[in-house]
């Protein structure tokens, strides 16, 4: 179950920090309506490195579509295996 407060518990952050954790963030509202996430730092760097990739793939797609796709041969051949 998501852990939502309001923007207002960070009078003692100290609380809210507590309750931060890898896979279970804390959501802050502010009028009544999602605003911020907390998240713990090694979840952050996870997810930044999967959107990287992710990003780099998208890029590679749209190489071949545009460019033409490589055989498994050829990229065996580019590698030298």
């Amino acid at each position: 179950m998501p852990n939502i407060k309001p923007i207002s518990d960070l009078r003692n952050y100290t609380e809210v920090l507590r309750d931060v954790a890898v896979g279970e963030p804390v959501f802050l509202t502010k009028n009544g309506r999602g605003k911020f996430a907390i998240i713990d730092i090694n979840e952050y760097e996870s997810l930044k490195a999967s959107l990287k990739m992710m990003s780099q793939l998208s890029k590679g797609e749209q190489a071949g579509r545009e460019k033409g796709w490589l055989t498994i041969d050829a990229v065996e051949s580019e590698l030298g295996i």
